[in-house]
């Protein structure tokens, strides 16, 4: 067993079951196509007081990533939640029994895995997909805070989301362009970037969707734009607090606030560039309405 409060991981092996581990401990097989590929589906989500919040949705927007990439379905709540349980208990994150470390965040990761084609040709190597794959299962949970301080950020000046690519519609292993966006904001001397859309205005910050509040109102770009369908987007979009609409920079310099919210925090936006947001309120008093606002989206919707 883990020291309390220790990162833990759990590897499914395709010839048996599943190991524990430290994540460095851990390995997957140079040919397993999420590592040469960025070939996979993950979904993070939040473990507070002994619960996995909004288990459910993560799971159901994994299975669709899955599917739109014609990956095998991934393990449903009957495998995760035991893992999760277990995971909570080894490390000694997520509910703070024994290490006083109430949060965590779980992430749950699908691989294509690996396989081998029959013959010879360029069928038998490169990126084309093997006739039969073996899927690979592993989840991580580190212990973490929520954010909700407040984010200077850039817009990228090269990376944007593609209005039309399947990547865009699910969580993908492949973050090179957040990652190179994110790159670019910290030279800038910033927290965060924020992408263009392929399909014209702002889209989305690297691992966060874009909310903005113009005329008492909060708006975020359409899923046609290319933005992830977040989780606590959705909810808010549910509960008739959030409506979807493009957003331009100008709309961003001139708005009343602006978020970047996921599954692990609300952080508020202090500066486009080196210049302040219009909207009132600095520091704690921005980061407590974002964390309001979050936290009522974790309840169960009333009546």
């Amino acid at each position: 067993m883990s020291s309390p409060a220790a990162t833990i991981a759990w590897l499914a092996d395709p010839s048996g079951p599943g190991c524990w581990g430290p994540p460095e401990d851990l390995a997957l097989p140079i040919s397993d196509r999420g590592l040469l590929l960025a070939d996979g589906v993950f979904e993070t989500l939040l473990v507070e007081g002994g619960r996995a919040w909004l288990l459910e949705e993560h799971l159901d927007r994994w299975q669709r990533s899955a599917a739109l990439l014609a990956l095998p379905p991934p393990p449903g709540v009957a495998i995760v939640k035991p893992l999760i349980t277990e995971a909570s208990r080894r490390s000694g994150i997520g509910s703070g029994i024994r290490s006083g470390i109430r949060s965590g965040a779980l992430r749950l990761n699908w691989s294509r895995g690996s396989g081998r084609n029959s013959g010879s040709g360029a069928g038998s190597r490169g990126i084309a997909i093997p006739n039969a794959c073996t899927p690979r299962f592993w989840l991580q949970l580190s212990a973490i805070e929520p954010c909700f301080e407040p984010v200077r950020v850039i817009v990228s000046p090269t990376e944007e989301r593609s209005a039309t690519s399947l990547l865009s519609r699910c969580k993908s292993f492949a973050y090179g362009p957040s990652i190179q966006a994110r790159r670019q904001a910290q030279e800038a001397g910033a927290d965060d970037a924020l992408l263009r859309s392929s399909a014209g205005g702002l889209c989305c910050g690297t691992t966060a969707n874009l909310l903005v509040r113009r005329n008492s109102s909060w708006i975020t770009p359409p899923l046609s734009h290319g933005c992830l369908p977040g989780v606590m987007r959705q909810r808010a979009l549910d509960r008739s607090l959030l409506v979807e609409q493009p957003i331009q920079e100008q709309d961003l310099a001139r708005c009343e606030a602006a978020w970047l919210i996921n599954s692990l925090g609300c952080r508020p936006i202090s500066h486009l560039d080196a210049t302040p947001l219009a909207g009132e309120g600095t520091g704690s008093s921005l980061g407590g309405e974002a964390e309001t606002f979050w936290r009522q989206l974790l309840l169960p919707r009333r009546g």
